[in-house]
């Protein structure tokens, strides 16, 4: 059997007619015929009623109807599903935090030179749970995010493997007044308290500053205003002047200059150094994924070795 009888049976259903069903198809009329014939051969049953002026299905070829109905759909899912995978075999998938979605994912992927720019590469940009789920569902083959030695990434890293790839600071940030000096400071002996805005404690920024600051904030007088798990909003409401956020340097960089809407709100001593990993797992992956891999890996050696000659 040919499923393009299948399709013919459904036109010929809908139209009542076999000159219509035949232009439906885009066949003649007698080819039409002899198709729907060898159709009926093939279920060794009339599938229509052609003794009365209106055609009709039989009961034989209601049942037929039904069933090319749910072949066809089985079909076009499973067309579907071949070109996901097709697709999944020949994308290199990234999960990454917002934070390092917007500036430094385009740039680091520049950087890797023309074979990485080339490769057919989709981006899942979330929050650092979502990017963790993503990874144990095994919908991305990479995960980029910072990390601190001292927060726990909520992958069990014995079935992943990880490279350095930058290194990034959290500083925080104030909107400028008149004469350049933050709006809001941090202080140890402020006589009010200071507006925060805070990332969320479960997200990947608010572990990492939780595990390198709580001890010291907790002397603050801080008054959180504002939480989110994105670093752009944050930054967004720090240059309106709405309080002090702990935002990347990375994403800060482009207003923290002499012109810029930024200023440090604390001393050196409340930066918090980071890394910029890239985490996949052990188990080997699509040849195309383990192609950008051996790239990212060559590259991160060259880095390294030219800051242990620095």
């Amino acid at each position: 059997m040919e499923t393009a009888w299948l399709a013919d049976l459904k036109a010929l259903a809908e139209t009542l007619n076999f000159s219509r069903a035949a232009e439906k198809r885009h066949i003649t009329q007698p080819a039409f015929g002899r198709r729907i014939k060898s159709l009926e051969d093939w279920c060794g049953a009339e599938l229509v009623d052609r003794s009365t002026h209106r055609l009709k299905l039989t009961p034989a070829g209601e049942a037929m109807l039904a069933a090319a109905d749910d072949v066809t759909a089985r079909l076009e899912r499973a067309i579907s599903e071949i070109e996901q995978m097709r697709a999944a075999t020949s994308t290199v998938t990234f999960a990454a935090t917002h934070a390092l979605s917007f500036i430094f994912f385009p740039g680091w992927i520049q950087g890797l030179g023309h074979e990485a720019s080339t490769m057919p590469i989709r981006l899942l940009s979330d929050n650092m749970n979502e990017c963790e789920r993503i990874m144990m569902e095994g919908r991305a083959q990479f995960l980029l995010c910072h990390d601190h030695r001292n927060s726990r990434i909520r992958l069990d890293m014995n079935a992943y493997r990880q490279v350095q790839l930058a290194t990034d600071r959290l500083i925080p940030v104030s909107a400028r007044d008149r004469d350049g000096r933050p709006l809001h400071s941090i202080s140890e002996i402020a006589d009010r308290p200071v507006p925060h805005l805070a990332f969320e404690e479960t997200s990947g920024m608010g572990r990492i500053l939780s595990s390198a600051l709580s001890a010291r904030t907790s002397s603050l007088q801080f008054s959180t205003v504002f939480t989110s798990h994105l670093a752009m909003a944050l930054k967004a409401l720090a240059i309106e002047g709405k309080g002090v956020a702990w935002i990347p340097e990375s994403l800060a960089a482009d207003e923290m200059g002499p012109a810029g809407r930024l200023t440090s709100a604390g001393s050196a001593d409340w930066v918090v150094e980071v890394r910029i990993v890239l985490i996949r797992p052990r188990a080997r992956m699509t040849d195309i994924a383990e192609s950008f891999w051996n790239l990212v890996q060559g590259k991160a050696g060259i880095q390294a070795a030219h800051r242990g000659s620095s």
